[in-house]
């Protein structure tokens, strides 16, 4: 894991109708707990399912003409 500035870990913000974006410091792997490397700080992470790029984000989801609700908070 390359070293980050964030020392409170990483930050997930989640886009209405787009992908999960990740900042700061993560570790990311695969279903056999892999690392994966995604070759940069900030990634994002496909929602739609339609990524060829999965589990990142290609912008398929901007093709996907589907709205969603935004996640509520408590």
């Amino acid at each position: 894991m390359s070293e980050s500035t964030n020392t409170e870990g990483a930050v997930i913000r989640a886009y209405q109708d787009g992908p999960l974006l990740v900042r700061g410091a993560f570790e990311l792997r695969d279903e056999t707990g892999a690392v994966i490397d995604p070759g940069r700080a900030t990634i994002a992470l496909c929602r739609c399912g339609r990524s060829a790029l999965k589990p990142l984000c290609d912008g398929s989801h901007a093709l996907a003409g589907k709205r969603r609700k935004r996640p509520t908070t408590k």
